[in-house]
């Protein structure tokens, strides 16, 4: 888990008496708070919001290595996705770093999928939680080629021939 520590600007910083006994503001004392409490962001909703940012760019297939993909199918067939599949993250007081593991879909430019990626990882985790992203590292482990789909249904078939 993790707890902010950025102070909202329209929030004036809690007053405090010094040792004098007069009423001071003590930003350093209360750094990160304003007086009502503070924000827990938890690390996997931190990595969920950068699965479903990243599930929404043109090219990408999948989210994952090859064995995340598997267990992931298994989960869709009972009813659960797993958001943050293929995504880890490191959350510290202020910042996160983010590795991605993705497929992309053929012929779309890896480069070009992986720069919009990691631009929607940005955008999504600093306007939705309020963190600085320090860096996105993304993995391309496969390329999905649409025909394999259309051989696995062919397999299923009965043959034409006998």
């Amino acid at each position: 888990m993790t707890i902010q520590t950025h102070t909202p600007a329209d929030v004036p910083a809690k007053n405090t008496k010094n040792t004098t006994g007069l009423i001071a503001d003590a930003p350093d004392r209360d750094k990160g708070k304003d007086g009502r409490g503070a924000t827990t962001v938890a690390d996997g909703v931190v990595a969920k919001i950068a699965g479903i940012a990243i599930q929404e760019i043109p090219g990408v297939h999948a989210l994952g290595g090859g064995a995340a993909r598997a267990i992931g199918n298994l989960r869709e067939k009972v009813g659960q996705k797993d958001l943050t599949q293929g995504v880890n993250v490191e959350v510290g007081q202020t910042q996160v770093a983010v590795d991605v593991t993705l497929v992309v879909e053929y012929p779309h430019p890896l480069q070009e999928v992986a720069d919009n990626a990691r631009n929607a990882v940005y955008t999504a985790i600093e306007d939705l939680v309020g963190m600085e992203v320090t860096e996105v590292n993304v993995t391309i482990t496969d390329i999905h080629v649409p025909s394999e789909d259309a051989d696995a249904d062919d397999a299923e078939r009965e043959p034409r021939v006998a």
